[in-house]
């Protein structure tokens, strides 16, 4: 129970990578604010699995690319919860896997908006609070795309390159103040996101076809993520900030992702 007494803030908490880091949380001690954009159903489902572990959880709704939703929401999760102490940047959309000759401005401002600007306006909200307690913690859930940037997919790149240009500039300017920010990239995970994704690009449809081209015989799994964000934000991290720490099994080299 090392994250006994803090309170964790994860966006997109209700599904995929974030339904795991929501619940990891919560097993080692953490009281959690599920943020959701439309699911509520799955929002509430993890709120009731983290209220049977004995901590505290509200499920708040907003789309994390605007800064009024964002300001509400973190000021009634202070006036319910307390101060954030840990954040964790989840929430994300894919992008349509156009050429840039192709993309639709539109698509372009809305996948940056939700993987760069919102993880800026959550970070510039919550960190007032979060610099008044003993430790603090930011984590950007990234991607591998950062490391290939591949072709027909300039949004979604741009978009996790600019967070994790947050995450640099963050830790340096937060260390004063015990706060550590952290970037977890995953490569393909198994998640309804990740399988919509292999359907699109791959004609994928069931994500065990392609367990045997994968590192140790399988897809990455939501707990193998969240094990990782886990270990960042708590005591066992006394020393590590600014740091990038990729979770695709040392690299999926048959896999283009």
């Amino acid at each position: 129970m090392s994250l006994s007494g803090r309170l964790a803030l994860v966006t997109g908490g209700g599904r995929g990578i974030g339904r795991a880091i929501s619940l990891a949380l919560a097993e080692d001690g953490a009281d959690v604010a599920i943020n959701y954009r439309r699911d509520i159903d799955s929002a509430m489902e993890v709120v009731s699995k983290i209220e049977k572990l004995g901590r505290r959880a509200r499920a708040y709704q907003a789309s994390v690319d605007n800064f009024e939703q964002n300001a509400t929401m973190v000021e009634m999760i202070e006036n319910e919860l307390g101060c954030v102490g840990i954040l964790v940047n989840n929430a994300g959309i894919a992008s349509r896997g156009q050429s840039v000759a192709d993309t639709d401005p539109a698509e372009l401002q809305r996948v940056v908006a939700t993987h760069a600007l919102g993880p800026h306006y959550l970070s510039k909200l919550v960190i007032p609070g979060m610099r008044e307690l003993e430790r603090g913690d930011i984590i950007m859930i990234s991607s591998v795309a950062t490391r290939s940037l591949g072709a027909f997919g300039a949004p979604y790149n741009m978009a996790k390159t600019a967070m994790e240009a947050l995450a640099y500039t963050l830790a340096k300017e937060e260390r004063p103040s015990g706060i550590r920010v952290n970037i977890v990239a995953p490569g393909l995970v198994e998640t309804e996101m990740g399988r919509r994704l292999m359907a699109a690009t791959a004609g994928v449809k069931d994500l065990r076809e392609l367990d045997a081209t994968m590192p140790f015989g399988r897809v990455c799994r939501p707990e193998d993520v969240s094990n990782v964000v886990r270990y960042l934000v708590s005591d066992r991290n006394s020393y590590l900030t600014g740091e990038r720490i990729y979770c695709d099994g040392g690299g999926q080299s048959e896999l283009k992702v």
